[in-house]
């Protein structure tokens, strides 16, 4: 018999073979069976997320978020989309609100600083990315973000200490982190 928890973890599973599209179809079906589940409505999110519909994906992670609001990861991947469409502020908004809930994220503190960056606040996303490495040390994307940074902040001797770090974990074949929020 099929249950929620069945059809979600196949969902899952489908959505990280990279055929969301089949796994938008077994997420409806389990919240039919479980409307009020916050992690069935991120999971949908997330799976329309990768076939770029994007204003269903903020529906549904809008909807997780009626239902807990302190679900972090709804929260960073609403603001993964808002960078995408280019709404800074939003992303910003949403990724703040993810720390609110969990500050031991790194991939929100990464995407934070990412933001700051590009608008040229090159101390708060130092601040960030160290967060970012600090909680999670071989976090590859904040190790390159936060290299970056030190570059553009004259920063020459922590510059080159995260590029040796950087370079140390290419030659150990790291594949790196999730993809999200680099620039």
């Amino acid at each position: 018999m099929e249950t929620a928890a069945s059809l979600n973890n196949s969902g899952i599973a489908l959505t990280e073979a990279n055929r969301p599209d089949d796994a938008i179809a077994l997420f409806r079906k389990a919240l039919i069976m479980e409307p009020e589940n916050p992690l069935l409505w991120l999971n949908l999110g997330i799976a329309q997320q990768r076939v770029g519909d994007y204003e269903e994906a903020l529906e549904s992670f809008h909807h997780a978020l009626l239902i807990e609001d302190n679900l972090a990861d709804a929260w960073l991947s609403a603001g993964l989309i808002y960078y995408e469409l280019e709404q800074f502020s939003l992303a910003e908004e949403s990724y703040k609100a993810a720390l609110q809930r969990n500050d031991e994220n790194p991939y929100a503190w990464n995407n934070l600083g990412v933001l700051y960056f590009i608008e040229g606040s090159y101390e708060e996303a130092r601040y960030c990315f160290e967060r970012a490495v600090s909680l999670h040390p071989i976090f590859y994307d904040a190790l390159v973000n936060l290299r970056d940074t030190c570059r553009e902040l004259e920063d020459y001797r922590a510059a080159g200490e995260f590029g040796r770090i950087i370079t140390g974990l290419k030659n150990t074949n790291y594949s790196g982190s999730r993809p999200a929020g680099n620039f």
